[in-house]
């Protein structure tokens, strides 16, 4: 105890994870089915693992080029080509150690303490975590839920700003809710940062895993080069790559030297292998990653079909990422709920307290799993809704 009191408030306060608490807590629970987390029940590719195994075969196990390797920021910049129709800078490219790693240097290099962060609410509780941490107070703007599903309420965001705001963090397709912004919505983002000389944190990792038929809308799509925006992203979720922890970060050629000094002074780089592989999921991973968007869309219209079936269960229908967000009737503590899921249903879903105070009284279910798995998960929690208050 003593220990602990000479550490930082802040790292002191770092807040416990409900999602960590249940998964612990089942995860060697014979016969569970996890849809607790935010990834696949895939293994990577081989051809990811076999570029990664060649290159340590080669012994390439050295310090690498801080800001990454020069063939994985051009294969960023065709990827984005390809995806977006942009046409962008290698140079604007930096290699992180993962999503989370590119979300932390996005603050560091934004705010400072004291500082406040806006973020849309109920979201991926990693971003406020990681603001606490910095000392930059996290302050999230709840999303509004109605009969046409989750919106973003622009008067209440801008309401939410004071002198001390420094960024928006705006995730887009939603975790945990699967909401996606139109292009409006991102036209009065920009607006209110402009007006208030805010920087966007765009995390848009869930831009490719969206339902119409085409992906996202992106701030890339109307950004100007003056606009104080970094995009922050993984390839975690698109090539089933989660343990991995590579990912990236993107800002104007100007800001690329400040956010390799930012590497420098946390990870000094991403393992040279790791690179390989990554090199690998973006020259030759385009069939994988439709595959598996056409599966989540599969997926999700099963357990929205499948839960749907109970006058219990409320959601609005997702719209991109590859979660169902739901609520079932007389359920007020969801972390309560979750626990007794794993124990009567076997099944592992993450708690809408997890994801903050609008959050709670939800469900979370990741639904990029085998249809089996999906289709068996949601029969055992039809049941359990039809024999639980």
């Amino acid at each position: 105890m003593l220990l602990t009191s000479a550490l930082r408030r802040e790292a002191r306060e770092a807040p416990v994870s409900d999602l960590e608490a249940v998964s612990n807590y089942g995860r060697e629970k014979p016969g569970l089915i996890p849809m607790w987390s935010g990834e696949s029940d895939l293994t990577t590719p081989d051809f990811i693992r076999d570029a990664a195994h060649k290159s340590l075969a080669a012994g390439e196990t050295f310090y690498t080029w801080q800001a990454g390797l020069p063939e994985l920021r051009q294969a960023l910049s065709d990827y984005h080509l390809r995806h977006f129709g942009k046409k962008i800078d290698a140079e604007e490219f930096v290699v992180t150690s993962g999503g989370m790693h590119a979300i932390t240097l996005a603050l560091q290099a934004t705010s400072g303490h004291g500082d406040e962060a806006l973020y849309l609410s109920p979201a991926w509780p990693n971003f406020a975590g990681a603001a606490g941490l910095a000392g930059v107070l996290p302050v999230p703007v709840p999303l509004v839920e109605d009969d046409l599903g989750w919106h973003c309420d622009i008067e209440r965001l801008e309401a939410a700003i004071t002198p001390r705001t420094r960024s928006i963090f705006f995730n887009s397709p939603s975790n945990p809710t699967g909401w996606t912004a139109d292009v409006d919505t991102l036209r009065a983002i920009q607006a209110l940062a402009r007006k208030h000389g805010l920087w966007i944190i765009a995390d848009e990792v869930y831009s490719l895993f969206h339902f119409d038929g085409n992906r996202a809308p992106s701030f890339m799509d109307i950004q100007d080069p003056a606009d104080q925006i970094i995009y922050v992203n993984t390839f975690s979720k698109n090539w089933a790559m989660t343990g991995w922890r590579v990912g990236w970060m993107r800002g104007n050629t100007e800001l690329s030297r400040t956010f390799e000094n930012l590497i420098q002074y946390s990870s000094s780089g991403v393992a040279e292998f790791l690179q390989r592989g990554a090199i690998s999921a973006l020259e030759h991973g385009d069939g994988f990653l439709k595959e598996q968007i056409t599966h989540a869309e599969v997926a999700r219209d099963m357990a929205c079909r499948i839960l749907g079936e109970s006058n219990r269960v409320r959601f609005s229908m997702p719209t991109g990422a590859f979660y169902l967000f739901f609520q079932v009737e007389g359920v007020k503590d969801s972390n309560r709920a979750v626990f007794d899921i794993v124990d009567k249903a076997n099944i592992g879903l993450a708690p809408g307290r997890g994801f903050g105070a609008a959050g709670e009284g939800y469900l979370r279910m990741c639904f990029q799993r085998s249809l089996g798995q999906v289709e068996e998960a949601c029969d055992r929690l039809y049941h359990w809704i039809a024999h639980n208050s």
